[in-house]
């Protein structure tokens, strides 16, 4: 087993969230500091931070360096502007996705790369070995940046209260710019992976802890607290943002995603492109799809998916044991699955049980009624149109006069908090 990987505030995780497991790239990511349930409601009500210090940064240099991203990516780069980031596929050329990304554009010749956690050293080496020649110079800076995500409806309204430099009011939705807060030099980019109005702060590794304590300290106004992967899960959920790994992996291309409109067929050179053709020429053979289900507890990866038509339930008499004479259900499965669930978490803001699964085209139209099995039982579930929450994308796309209709106020599910003020304060761990 590789060795595990710690961010710059693993201390602060190890001493206030409930657990640390490993996750993407082998890191140690904190599960939740108070409940999972509370983080993510915070963060849809007020604000709340994570630790994205994960996520791989690869910086992109020299007269070459468009031409090179304009080969790598699916997406355009050729008519983007200084101060604009966008999201593109990186594809292998069977058109199977290498990484998700977000490239920042500085300048002609300069560029980030931002890539997914699982597979950032594969991505970094991937640039580096296409830019062999072609007068780009490939460095990873991960090492060398944290990222702190501050999302939720009042992050903005915190952040004009301490960020120097950037004109939050008119800074667009991905769009970026350099600023400080007190004495450290960070990028305040209006991104983030919530579908909350939000943003992500670009800092040196050595500023993290120190800007992670004065963010929690004075943001308790605005009811700003941590939040961990578990919340950051049924966030993206809820929105169906993918996740490289369970999600998304080189055995799918962008199209089996859904992720169409960011690839552009029309550029005459990517890696990748030919095979895409194929696709859209053939068809798919799965969709990624949503999926509500009847259960209190969330499916695992891989769980197979069966329609209700190609599933045999019979009731069998148990004949021993206190259930003596009761029925109970058993699944047959059918001649063929038609897919797997590949994410799932209880959504708080809709209040159902999601999940998210590759699906046969067949079975992957709104209101397809399937059968999961989840812990070996058979569970209904249904093909539900995505997002789940909020789908007209209206939360992160707010304009400042938004926020004069909002006021910092305790939200009524989150009690005393004492969990986020344990770890404000650092006197030990939130349990």
């Amino acid at each position: 087993m590789a060795p595990e990987r710690r961010t710059p505030l693993y201390d602060f995780h190890l001493r206030s969230a409930r657990s640390v497991v490993r996750g993407g790239g082998d890191y140690m990511f904190p599960t939740s500091y108070t409940s999972a349930v509370e983080e993510h409601l915070n963060v849809r009500r007020n604000v709340g931070m994570q630790d994205l210090s994960t996520m791989g940064e690869v910086d992109v240099k020299g007269p070459g360096s468009e031409r090179l991203l304009r080969r790598l990516l699916a997406n355009e780069v050729q008519d983007m502007e200084p101060g604009q980031l966008r999201y593109s596929t990186m594809c292998n050329e069977r058109g199977g996705i290498v990484d998700d990304v977000t490239v920042y554009k500085f300048s002609d010749e300069h560029f980030m790369v931002v890539a997914s956690s699982g597979p950032r050293l594969r991505t970094y080496r991937w640039i580096a070995e296409h830019a062999e020649g072609k007068s780009a110079y490939v460095t990873d800076m991960t090492a060398a940046i944290a990222l702190l995500s501050v999302q939720g409806p009042l992050s903005r309204m915190y952040l004009r209260s301490v960020v120097e430099g950037v004109d939050l009011d008119s800074l667009r939705f991905f769009r970026f710019a350099p600023g400080r807060i007190g004495e450290v030099e960070v990028i305040v980019s209006r991104s983030g992976y919530t579908g909350e109005l939000g943003y992500e702060l670009y800092v040196p590794a050595d500023q993290a802890a120190y800007l992670w304590d004065f963010v929690l300290k004075s943001g308790r106004e605005y009811e700003l607290g941590p939040y961990g992967v578990e919340a950051m899960q049924s966030l993206r959920i809820e929105k169906a943002l993918p996740l490289y790994g369970p999600d998304i992996s080189e055995e799918y291309t962008p199209f089996h995603l859904g992720l169409e409109r960011f690839v552009r067929l029309d550029k005459r050179d990517f890696v990748g492109r030919e095979a895409l053709l194929g696709v859209q020429e053939r068809g798919l053979e799965s969709r990624w799809v949503g999926l509500t289900l009847e259960s209190e507890s969330p499916a695992s990866l891989g769980d197979e998916l069966y329609s209700v038509a190609d599933v045999a339930t019979f009731r069998e008499v148990v004949e021993t044991g206190a259930e003596a004479g009761e029925y109970e259900d058993a699944l047959t499965p059918g001649e063929r699955r038609v897919g797997h669930v590949s994410s799932s978490a209880w959504g708080p803001s809709v209040g159902k049980m999601l999940a998210l699964a590759h699906v046969d085209p067949a079975h992957a139209w709104p209101g397809a009624a399937l059968i999961v099995e989840v812990n070996g039982r058979p569970v209904p579930a249904r093909v539900t149109q995505t997002p789940f929450f909020d789908p007209e994308m209206a939360r992160a796309r707010s304009r400042p006069q938004d926020d004069q209709s909002r006021r910092p106020e305790p939200s009524p599910t989150l009690g005393a908090r004492s969990g986020v003020s344990a770890a404000i304060s650092g006197n030990g761990r939130a349990r």
